[in-house]
């Protein structure tokens, strides 16, 4: 197959398993090496990166875990996570060299990677928007959006909707497409900065910054003083228990992600869960894995917004493989405003 290249591949190693806050020490930039040959009768492709997605799951994966749906990442070595790449070599007859394309890549200059089912990658047809948009509103958090909203909550006309983390890499879309259906929609965010970008940007009807608040109970009386039809749950713990009491009969919540227990030793306990008997609520909890058979389907709803300017979305971008573990870590103080993408190369 020709001679061989080898060049140097610059990576983010994850040190050792990490308890409580990730800081970013708990990770090093390594210089290593990769052949850039495919072996004869291999099935591998080799990307070059070119966008790294910063995502809250990616917390889970920096601990020992057994029996989650995703493995954990492997200290000693490059942490994975979600990326945009261009495909140098392939070995694979759905991917040609030069396609552009989404799905589970390393945090690395270039990665060798089998595309199976857990290990998916998605060629990336539609190049008339942003390339870093495969890393959120047109991947797997715009999925999130569309998957937790849309087929767990059925949502209906001037139904009342909270989203707590509204103005993350899910929350903010949660909040255009409960719009976009005529709901009435309150957001939750860290900040009046974000407070602020969630009534002017995102067209949100209200919001708060939760850590102004004393009692988050009284905050949600003051939006919804006859209740909540549908909680897009991001959060947990505290709000999760305040809403329970907030919510309206037959209620419905999706539970996408619980970003205030993830760095807690010991979780915290929710206390108002007899709500969900005496109010009938629906509480489901989804990974977006089980749902990407609605991906195209999804792509010909939101491509034509985005064109169209109807839908907004924010990134958080940093330049340069250096600077992502300050990103991931960043996650969670909420440093980022909207969705934290790396930029690895400009192609």
């Amino acid at each position: 197959m020709g001679e061989e290249v080898i060049i140097s591949n610059k990576q983010v190693i994850l040190k050792h398993y990490v308890s409580g806050y990730p800081k970013e020490s708990d990770m090093e930039l390594k210089n290593s090496t990769i052949k850039l040959n495919i072996p004869q009768g291999s099935n591998v492709v080799i990307l070059k990166n070119l966008y790294l997605s910063c995502d809250p799951y990616m917390r889970g994966r920096m601990k020992k875990t057994e029996g989650s749906y995703i493995d954990s990442f492997t200290p000693g070595s490059p942490i994975t996570g979600i990326g945009v790449a261009k495909v140098l070599e392939s070995g694979d007859s759905n991917f040609q060299k030069g396609n552009l394309v989404w799905g589970m890549t390393g945090w690395e200059e270039y990665s060798i990677v089998t595309p199976t089912d857990q290990n998916y990658l998605f060629k990336i047809n539609d190049k008339d928007v942003p390339l870093s948009y495969y890393t959120g509103i047109l991947g797997m958090p715009g999925m999130t959006a569309y998957v937790g909203f849309f087929e767990i909550c059925s949502p209906k006309k001037g139904e009342t909707v909270f989203v707590s983390a509204a103005s993350g890499a899910v929350g903010q879309l949660v909040g255009q497409f409960a719009k976009m259906l005529g709901c009435y929609v309150v957001g939750s965010v860290g900040s009046k900065e974000k407070v602020d970008l969630l009534k002017s940007k995102f067209g949100f009807d209200e919001a708060f910054n939760y850590k102004e608040e004393h009692d988050l109970d009284v905050a949600l009386k003051r939006y919804f003083p006859d209740g909540i039809d549908i909680y897009f749950e991001n959060v947990g713990g505290k709000m999760l228990d305040a809403v329970l009491l907030n919510m309206k009969l037959h209620g419905r919540i999706a539970a996408s992600g619980m970003i205030s227990q993830y760095n807690l030793e010991q979780t915290e306990g929710v206390h108002n869960l007899f709500y969900l008997i005496s109010k009938r609520i629906r509480m489901e909890g989804f990974i977006i894995f089980d749902y990407f058979h609605l991906y195209s389907k999804y792509l010909e709803m939101i491509i034509p917004k985005i064109k169209a300017g109807n839908v907004v979305y924010i990134e958080d971008v940093v330049e340069g493989l250096e600077n992502a573990p300050t990103a991931l870590v960043g996650l969670f103080s909420g440093r980022n405003i909207g969705k934290q993408v790396v930029m690895v190369s400009r192609e």
